[in-house]
């Protein structure tokens, strides 16, 4: 019989190179010298998460075998009886990721090569370009293009564009303020004016971030269709699904959705309806690799392609297993790149790197990335209350973000 190697200790890692506050997960094994790390990034909400993992995950787990990964997920998602949540579902994927990087140690082999080997050397990836109006956006666009990438995610204002011309009631709290009628105005004429600019062979994708009215959302889609682009994203919000099915009978303009979803009838039925183009889920959010790999299959015999999100909210651990599955999935289609600062890539020795627009896996065995602990300390993870989730309409009403 061979030797059976445990889990002896879980243990949270809180931290902050960047913007975003971030949640490591590291599985200590029996075996001297073998640990895997994992993502468990809910930025908003890092205190319940680690509550979580270090208060019900960790006692469920001390002694259990390493090797199990499929049944220490199922058993873990319902240990808890209540399920599909965020918190409890980044707690359980940043397990997950861990046990898939031992699991890739063991072996001696990169992650990719455990899931069934490469589809393809590298991952194109798509990075963001803002600017207060149309020709900073352009301008951002062609530096990104001279440094290779090809593919850009054009936005204007941040997330429903600019607000210093609303008028809100007397007495109106504090908020993220948007209006969607000028928003939707004001985002056509700077996407046209960006296509106008780079021309045809610059793929332009944009994110609407669920803030239209459904009906908005089916107007502003057809609108999309002759700027040619790559895909739009979070037209709608997961509450309007039911909606997509209209987008899809009025226009082709290719759809991305998911980064929201948490459980498997919201990207079920989207992919089986064909009503997508691209799966954006948080591979922490919808529970880790374990269901990511098994949606990529499933959505790869209905055409849908991958696209997993990846913001700075995404750890560079959970950077690292995008990009495994985005080698590996032959339904791979882009992947999202927040440019790591320098901190970040100093704290975590093997966060991938790109040339040319591609992003390349290394070699090693596992995810191929580490942490250095003392450095990760240095950079503690701040309390603070989020303002750009606290979203209002112009008359004050709560909005989603």
């Amino acid at each position: 019989m061979a030797n059976v190697i445990t889990i002896e200790d879980v243990q949270t890692i809180l931290t902050q190179p960047g913007r975003s506050r971030l949640v490591i997960v590291k599985v200590v094994t029996s075996e001297p010298g073998l640990y895997g790390l994992g993502c468990a990034t809910f930025t908003q909400r890092i205190h319940a998460v680690a509550a979580a993992i270090d208060k019900h995950l960790k006692p469920f787990l001390i002694g259990r075998d390493v090797a199990r990964v499929e049944e220490i997920w199922q058993m873990s998602m319902v240990h808890g009886y209540w399920r599909n949540g965020p918190v409890l579902n980044n707690a359980i994927s940043g397990v997950d990721q861990a046990l898939w990087d031992i699991k890739g140690k063991r072996a001696g082999m990169p992650l990719y090569d455990l899931l069934g080997g490469k589809s393809r050397e590298a991952a194109h990836v798509y990075v963001h370009a803002d600017g207060p109006d149309p020709s900073a956006v352009l301008e951002r666009v062609r530096g990104y293009v001279a440094e290779g990438y090809r593919f850009v995610r054009i936005q204007m204002g941040g997330y429903g564009g600019a607000t210093d011309r609303m008028e809100r009631p007397r007495g109106a709290p504090d908020g993220a303020y948007f209006d969607p009628r000028v928003y939707q105005r004001e985002m056509l004429e700077m996407m046209a004016f960006v296509r106008d600019g780079v021309g045809a062979d610059v793929e332009l994708l944009h994110d609407v971030h669920e803030r239209l009215a459904p009906i908005d959302a089916v107007r502003f889609a057809k609108a999309c269709e002759p700027l040619g682009l790559f895909f739009l994203e979070d037209v709608l919000a997961p509450e309007d699904i039911g909606w997509f099915q209209r987008i899809r009978e009025q226009c082709a303009t290719p759809l991305a959705m998911g980064e929201l979803f948490n459980h498997p009838f919201e990207w079920r039925e989207v992919i089986e309806s064909r009503w997508i183009d691209f799966l954006r889920m948080h591979v922490s959010q919808m529970g880790g690799i374990t269901p990511a790999r098994k949606v990529a299959d499933f959505a790869h015999l209905y055409g849908v392609r991958t696209a997993w999100h990846g913001p700075g909210d995404t750890s560079p651990v959970g950077h690292a297993a995008n990009l495994h599955l985005d080698i590996w999935a032959p339904n791979f289609g882009v992947q999202e790149w927040y440019r790591p600062n320098e901190i970040e890539y100093a704290m975590f020795p093997g966060l991938p790197t790109v040339e040319n627009g591609y992003l390349y896996p290394n070699e090693a065995p596992g995810l191929g990335i580490d942490i250095d602990e003392r450095l990760a300390a240095e950079y503690p993870a701040a309390d603070i209350v989020e303002t750009w989730t606290q979203t209002r309409l112009p008359d004050g009403s709560p909005a989603r973000p």
